[in-house]
This record gives structure tokens, sequence and C-alpha cells, in this order.
């Protein structure tokens, strides 16, 4: 049942980030508008649903993998990210938030370059 939860939350997320995706924007800059806001909206999203979920037990624990693992990691993985370096944060983990933070994003966009140059792109 958990993998079932997390399946169709993915793929609500997913289809939500499609959706917001086709909203015609006039971007006046090259700065990602529509990524940033889905970025952001996905971390308020989780970040709400931490917050409930600690303040009322009562929740099942399917609906909160659904909504926190699912739709949030189908609408965008950042907010997943975000979370971590928050809790790493909270948790006197300061350098190694900084490091995990500065690593995924560095690292991450070297492997995309490395990929498309590999691939003559």
């Amino acid at each position: 049942m958990n993998i079932l939860a997390v399946g169709v939350g993915g793929f609500i997320g997913a289809v939500l980030r499609y959706l917001i995706g086709l909203i015609p924007v006039k971007e006046a800059t090259v700065f990602p508008v529509k990524t940033f806001l889905i970025n952001i909206l996905g971390c308020l999203s989780i970040g709400l649903i931490v917050v409930l979920a600690s303040k009322n037990t009562n929740i099942n624990p399917k609906w909160i993998l659904f909504l926190k693992v699912g739709v949030c990691g189908g609408f965008t993985t950042f907010s997943t990210f975000a979370l971590e370096t928050t809790d790493l944060i909270k948790n006197g983990h300061i350098g190694i938030a900084f490091l995990y933070a500065l690593l995924s994003m560095v690292v991450g966009c070297m492997a995309i370059f490395g990929v498309e140059m590999a691939m003559g792109k």
C-alpha cells in the first residue's frame, strides 16, 4: 500500500508540474520563473505537511507518505532537498548542510554538463 500511495502521489505531482509548465508566462529575463515557483511551492507544501503531521499524530502515515514523498516528490525533488538541508541545520550540522547544498548544485550541474559534452550537445 505504501508503494501505491507514493506512486499515485507521484503521478499527481508530476502532472501538476507539467500543467504549471504549460501556463504561458512572458518572461522578460532568462531566469526560469516557472521552475523557481514550482520549487518554492514544493518547499512551502512539504514544510506545511511536516508541520501538520508533527502537530496531529492522528493523521494516517500513508497520507503523509502520499503527500510528502508522492505529490511533493513528483512535483519537485527540490522540496526534499530543501527539507533535508533544513533538518541538517536544525540538528546543528551547519557545515554538512552547506556542503550538501553546494555539492548538490555543483555536482548536479557538472553531471549534466558532462553528459551533454560527452553526447556532443
